[in-house]
Parts: C-alpha cells; sequence; structure tokens
C-alpha cells in the first residue's frame, strides 16, 4: 500500500501551532462560563442541521437555519463578558511577569504576612471580609467605585475598615502597589454556571474580579468565618492560622496563572515544529508530532 506524500512547508506548520493556540485560548476563556454552555447549544443545531440535511427534511432544515441565523446575530450580545475577558489576556499575553503588587521578596512576604494576620482575627470574630490585590491587570475603575485611602497595609487599617459599623464594611478592599488604593469597592459578580449556591455574595464578587483580571482576593467568610483565596476564577480554602493564610497567599502570588499559553513558549514550540517539519520532509526522522 502506497501512503501518499504530503509536502508540509512550514508556513503550514506555524499555521497549525497559531489555530491550536487559538482555540485553546478561547476554551480556557469560556470554561465554566454560560458560554461554554450556549457554544454546545449551537454544536448541537449543527449537528441537527446536517442530519436533517441528509435526510432531505427540508422544513426541519429551514427551522435550523433560522436559528444558526439568529444565533450568529445573538452571539456578541450574549458573549460580550467573554469577548472583554479576551481582549484584557491579549493585552497582557504574557508578555511580561511584572506586578504592581510586590517589587521584592521582602514585600511579598510583609504583605502576605499582614493579610494572614488580619485574615485570621476576621474569622475568630465572624467579620465578613474581602481584599483584591492588583496584580498585572490594573484595577482603576474598581478603585474609582469606592472610597479612596492611600494607606500602608496593617492589620489594625484592614481590620477598621471591614469592622461592622464601619461604612466600608461591605465592599471591597483593593491594594496597589504595596498599599491600599481604596475601600468599599464595588466588583463584577461571577456568571460562571457551575458557581455554588451556597456562597454568598462575597465569594461571586471575588470569582467575578479574578475571572476578568488575574487579580487575587481574600475573602472571610460572614457567616461562617472560613477563609479562601479566589484565583483565575476558582475558589481554594485556606486554613483559618495566620501562618496558613500567608503561605497560600504567597505561592498564588508567585506561581504562574493558569491563563493563556505565553507567546514566547508558543514561538519556541512553533519553531521546534517547522523544525522537525523540514526533517521529515527531507527523509530524515520518521518521527510523528
Amino acid at each position: 500500500m502506497n501512503i501518499p506524500h504530503i509536502a508540509l512547508a512550514w508556513t503550514d506548520a506555524l499555521d497549525i501551532v497559531l489555530t491550536a493556540y487559538f482555540v485553546y485560548g478561547v476554551l480556557l476563556i469560556i470554561r465554566g462560563t454560560r458560554a461554554m454552555q450556549i457554544l454546545q447549544g449551537i454544536a448541537l443545531l449543527l449537528v441537527l442541521r446536517l442530519g436533517a440535511q441528509y435526510f432531505h427534511l427540508w422544513t426541519v432544515l429551514s427551522l435550523l437555519n433560522a436559528l444558526l441565523i439568529v444565533s450568529g446575530v445573538a452571539i456578541p450580545v450574549v458573549f460580550q463578558p467573554e469577548l472583554r475577558r479576551a481582549l484584557a489576556q491579549l493585552g497582557r499575553a504574557g508578555f511580561h511577569e511584572a506586578s504592581s503588587l510586590h517589587a521584592d521578596r521582602d514585600s511579598l512576604e510583609r504583605i502576605c504576612s499582614v493579610l494572614g494576620t488580619a485574615a485570621a482575627v476576621l474569622s475568630r470574630s465572624a467579620i465578613g471580609a474581602i481584599v483584591v490585590l492588583e496584580r498585572n491587570a490594573a484595577l482603576d475603575d474598581y478603585i474609582e467605585s469606592g472610597t479612596k485611602v492611600d494607606a500602608l497595609v496593617t492589620p489594625e487599617m484592614l481590620l477598621s475598615l471591614f469592622a461592622p459599623r464601619s461604612p466600608l464594611h461591605d465592599g471591597a478592599v483593593v491594594i496597589k502597589r504595596n498599599r491600599i488604593a481604596a475601600a468599599g469597592c464595588f466588583l463584577p459578580l461571577s456568571e460562571a454556571v457551575l458557581f455554588d449556591r451556597r456562597l454568598g455574595t462575597r465569594h461571586r464578587a471575588a470569582l467575578g474580579i479574578t475571572e476578568q483580571t488575574d487579580a487575587l482576593a481574600l475573602i472571610v467568610s460572614e457567616e461562617t468565618g472560613d477563609i479562601a483565596i479566589a484565583r483565575d476564577g476558582r475558589l481554594q480554602e485556606v486554613a483559618g492560622s495566620p501562618q496558613a493564610v500567608a503561605s497560600a497567599l504567597k505561592l498564588a502570588l508567585t506561581t504562574a496563572r493558569r491563563t493563556m499559553p505565553r507567546a514566547t513558549n508558543i514561538i519556541d514550540y512553533a519553531r521546534t515544529l517547522i523544525n522537525r517539519t523540514h526533517v521529515a520532509a527531507d527523509g530524515l526522522d520518521k518521527t510523528k508530532l
């Protein structure tokens, strides 16, 4: 049996890599949102349309065509949060790792230690709190929604801001460049379909801000006193001791965010794939990718 030889140019390999990167990025962005369910519905409509065309069900085919046209018009409206999130991630795209939160190791450890101490006290007192730590994506819009503070990050300051009788108690505190930029800030609520309805508004707000930006959020439940960290649209429960909270925060801030692959990694992979393609074309290497 003769296997036909297919000439694969380096541009074809690059085209495949870029397409795979785009599809992978889109799936990461819409994962766990209503957009994924909508895409599944559209895919089902396409399958039904092919079946109707194959079996010559012309009336059903016309109806499915109309539904697909309506779906195409509605996609930009329904996917608006995901499109905004995609553009924000494209702006970051992993080209830099500089974070506005910490400029050195000492600053990072101090911020984490202060937050751990404050969270432990708030947890024991069952006082609700949410602290957002800015990283690469600017949070200026959310800072503007609250009351500007511009104060050092200390346990005493955080406890006073989240005191039950404080007018800023119900909002979020945003930390920017190692300082408390604002308090009483409004955050977007998560639209994830897998959201646990037993969790409160603070948890939903923490998920929302971490879905739309690369920020990190620390939450203390007012009902149970439980402490959690939100990152990349996901919650992680943390033990109530100051050391445990500080360690979890430091780990989350120093590890790579689970997002679209870095452009440098994609370029390196593309080069490797192109080199292998040329080798295979010359008959020097029969290894399959």
